[in-house]
């Protein structure tokens, strides 16, 4: 290890999803600073894996009432928006939109119970009931039998978002060897996937690194906070897909029965990306059976959709969070403070920038100062690709 290769900075953050990103960014713009170590491709965790929905909390208030996880989320859409126009915290408008809202319909069994529910004085604000001849096209068929409301959620592409909040912070995020990290209680020992050695002697280390932060704070000695996997069987399709759909229908339960965005492969072909119940139940299924419940399940949905010339995928995922009793979902994102370690998670996409704002927060209420400090010159990160770009996660296995 050279001097030249020991650097003083007041925050280092591992983990680059877009969580990581977004407190880096804020990091950087309030004069701390800041570098952020990814051992892979920046968003290869859980970043492109995710829908790209920025919900609003309406799934979760599907039982009638508003949640903790419904209010939670109720204002990110509009903040999300505003950053992504160039006039909110950050500017992401590089990002990519998919859809300018998300969409909620319901199977003519189910029409009654939630016309009453939409037309709630709590719902009015956040859904819109369409007219037939608003309809995505997808529900403009004529076998369409229950409704359909326009939800305040937009869609992003969550790699182009990556992207637009990486880009100017290229300079202070290093690719490095996973193998190589050496924590201590104040400074950290990494090699750079050239072999390049450095030495971050930091005054605050942020871990934002998903399912690696139990890693993480292990090595560091702690044992708290608590990390829970919750895992999902996502299912794609691609085939004779003419209609780009951005939807949940409306199930049962507090859940979606099934959730549907769109998005394009490495041909341009358009791929549907299912979630929701289907995800979360499917994870007791083997791959050929999640697929034949997919099948079943647009078949009585959309039974208009032909599928004979499709082909089909599967992924499966695990969301990190915080430990809940019983494995419960966190109803919002999760930051504790120990030592000169802050741990984190953002639980939902949607929540990255009030997590972001939190651990600024914390950083300055546990009195960092700012520094400043050269950086040497490094390689750019690599950027990751989405799973449905990828030949071999098509067909079952």
């Amino acid at each position: 290890m050279t001097a030249d290769n020991a650097l003083d900075v007041d925050v280092l953050i591992i983990g680059g999803g877009v969580a990581g990103l977004w407190t880096l960014a804020k990091l950087r713009r309030e004069g701390y600073s800041a570098v952020l170590l990814e051992s892979d491709a920046l968003g290869a965790g859980q970043t492109r894996y995710a829908q790209g929905i920025i919900h609003g909390g309406t799934k979760y208030a599907l039982t009638g009432k508003l949640t903790a996880s419904s209010e939670a989320v109720a204002d990110m859409p509009a903040h999300w928006r505003a950053c992504h126009a160039g006039v909110g915290e950050l500017d992401i408008s590089d990002a990519k939109k998919l859809s300018d809202a998300h969409y909620l319909w319901s199977t003519s069994a189910l029409t009654s119970r939630i016309s009453g529910f939409f037309a709630s004085k709590v719902m009015r604000s956040r859904t819109a009931s369409l007219e037939d001849t608003a309809r995505p096209a997808l529900f403009s068929h004529p076998d369409f039998r229950g409704q359909i409301y326009q939800l305040d959620e937009p869609v992003y592409d969550t790699l182009s978002v990556l992207l637009a909040l990486a880009e100017p912070m290229m300079d202070h995020i290093l690719e490095i060897d996973a193998s190589s990290v050496e924590a201590g209680k104040d400074s950290l020992a990494v090699k750079d996937k050239q072999g390049a050695s450095y030495t971050f002697n930091y005054q605050q280390l942020v871990l934002m690194a998903g399912s690696g932060n139990r890693d993480c704070l292990a090595q560091l000695g702690y044992s708290q906070p608590e990390m829970q996997l919750r895992p999902l069987k996502m299912v794609m399709m691609r085939g004779d897909l003419h209609d780009r759909v951005f939807a949940h229908c409306l199930g049962a339960s507090v859940n979606p029965r099934v959730t549907i965005t769109s998005h394009t492969d490495e041909h341009n072909n358009i791929v549907w990306y299912l979630g929701g119940q289907l995800a979360e139940e499917g994870v007791k299924r083997s791959n050929t059976e999640q697929i034949s419940q997919a099948q079943k399940e647009l078949a009585e949905l959309i039974p208009w959709l032909s599928l004979t010339n499709s082909e089909w995928g599967i992924l499966d995922i695990d969301r990190a969070e915080v430990r809940k009793p019983g494995g419960a979902r966190p109803d919002t994102y999760y930051a504790s403070h120990q030592g000169r370690v802050i741990t984190a998670w953002p639980t939902k996409l949607a929540l990255a920038p009030v997590l972001a704002q939190h651990v600024l927060q914390l950083v300055a209420d546990s009195g960092v100062k700012h520094t400043g400090g050269q950086l040497p010159t490094w390689p750019r990160p690599t950027i990751a690709t989405f799973p449905w770009c990828e030949p071999h996660r098509w067909g079952v296995h």
